[in-house]
């Protein structure tokens, strides 16, 4: 993880609320001002990432998302407005961040990761954000953070439920491959499309990846490697399983 970078007054203002955390304080902060992160689509998960990871005072933040807003998408992504109908996800998450936060640095990728740019395009970053909605794009970019030695937060929601990882290979963790057999499909997942999201699901668990990202660059707490974190809606229940 990157080195410390000093806080301007206008920053220590902002803040000041980590500042002053036990556990936490201006070390933490420094780190995280220091360190970059790439959010892998700009959707229901990657919403309450970005605008967290840009409050916090991430030092920069890298978006890629090759869709456009629809209405559809605005009772959970939150990062995108009525008037952002047609935009560019990544430009109009961009537009957001920037607005919340003007010391955070945002590069907007309006284009597909794939097998031959994904090494590349991870390559700028201290770690990835996986909120993607199927596994071919989720093994493409596990195995992108995998060869550049990327620790990996990853996210998935359906329905009334959702959990949270991190996968990092690299410093002894599972791959992505012990949790996602290799037999395993988007036929045989649920799907958002087909079967709903309830929209806050998305929020718990975006917002808990942002937590995982923070926890990795600044050395906070016990990051979730090796364990899912699993959140029930209905029950307002949290459950771990271990791979």
């Amino acid at each position: 993880m990157p080195s410390d970078a000093p806080l301007s007054p206008e920053e220590s203002r902002r803040y000041a609320r980590h500042l002053v955390l036990k556990g936490f304080g201006g070390a933490a902060q420094q780190r995280l001002k220091a360190a970059s992160a790439l959010v892998v689509g700009a959707g229901g998960l990657g919403s309450p990432a970005i605008a967290y990871l840009a409050a916090a005072g991430i030092g920069r933040l890298g978006i890629v998302d090759p869709d456009t807003v629809s209405l559809s998408n605005l009772q959970r992504q939150i990062v995108h407005t009525s008037a952002g109908i047609g935009w560019g996800k990544a430009e109009s998450a961009k537009s957001f961040a920037e607005n919340l936060n003007p010391h955070v640095a945002i590069d907007a990728m309006a284009e597909a990761i794939t097998a031959e740019n994904a090494e590349a395009m991870l390559a700028p970053y201290d770690l990835v954000l996986d909120g993607t909605d199927n596994l071919v794009t989720r093994r493409l970019v596990a195995a992108a953070a995998a060869a550049r030695q990327k620790p990996l937060v990853s996210g998935a929601v359906s329905m009334f439920s959702g959990q949270v990882t991190v996968f990092a290979p690299h410093i002894g963790g599972p791959s992505h491959d012990a949790l996602f057999a290799d037999e395993a499909d988007d036929e045989s997942l649920p799907s958002c499309e087909l079967n709903g999201i309830l929209g806050p699901v998305t929020g718990v668990i975006g917002t808990l990846m942002a937590m995982e990202a923070i926890k990795l660059i600044t050395g906070t707490g016990t990051p979730l490697i090796g364990r899912v974190l699993v959140y029930e809606a209905r029950d307002a229940q949290f459950s771990e399983i271990s791979y």
